[in-house]
């Protein structure tokens, strides 16, 4: 199955190397460009990609402000793409707002080119949480000045091993790795998976993170 993928970002040059270089790719397809959010969303609408490679700093409108319009639709909007946010700075405001938005992950400009086609890869197939040691320590910085928000109460309604699993999410582990470490199958996994995201209706492992340090699940700065 071909990953249909538009590339949203300011300059021209980082358009045209991203876009040669997944289009190389015989099963990615690079199907539009845009050169700020409000294009992009305009070009999601009308494309309709599996990933959206999405700069957050941009003119016009932000990648931010673009997530939200791609991941929180207006009605009659069907289509809801997976969002990669692209940036400079590993720690960053307009990250951590992204995934709360329900952005699948986030990439750095500079880094290395299978990481780029990998990371689409990834976020196509919905494991959606990219660069974990980094995204951990970004969303504990903000855990950290935020207040408890009483999210701890929606943890009531997991079983024992769904919350031991989403623990495990929230360190980073891979499905694969987790199974290893309770000693269970990889499609178990997959299954209390599916029903953490369900009961805490959370869009995917990146926001299943996020819920984890605001919860106080997992501490700041615990491993």
């Amino acid at each position: 199955m071909t990953i249909r993928v538009i590339i949203v970002d300011d300059q021209n040059m980082v358009r045209a190397g991203f876009a040669a270089l997944l289009a190389a790719q015989s099963d990615i397809d690079v199907v539009g460009e845009a050169p700020n959010g409000k294009v992009g969303v305009d070009v999601s609408r009308k494309t309709h990609p599996d990933v959206v490679l999405m700069d957050v700093r941009m003119p016009e409108m932000d990648g931010i402000t673009a997530a939200r319009a791609l991941l929180e639709p207006p009605p009659g909007v069907v289509h809801v793409p997976k969002v990669l946010m692209l940036t400079t700075f590993d720690v960053d405001d307009y990250v951590y707002e992204a995934l709360c938005t329900g952005a699948s992950g986030f990439l750095l400009k500079d880094a290395p080119p299978a990481d780029l086609i990998s990371a689409v890869r990834v976020v196509a197939a919905g494991e959606a949480l990219l660069a974990p040691t980094v995204t951990r320590r970004l969303i504990t910085d903000f855990v950290k000045r935020r207040p408890r928000t009483g999210q701890s109460l929606r943890l009531k309604g997991l079983t024992p091993r769904e919350t031991e699993v989403l623990a495990l999410i929230a360190r980073g582990l891979s499905n694969q790795e987790i199974a290893e470490h309770l000693v269970l199958a990889e499609q178990t996994v997959k299954t209390h998976i599916g029903k953490v995201l369900s009961k805490l209706n959370l869009r995917d492992r990146a926001q299943a993170v996020i819920f984890a340090y605001e919860s106080g699940l997992i501490t700041p700065g615990e491993q």
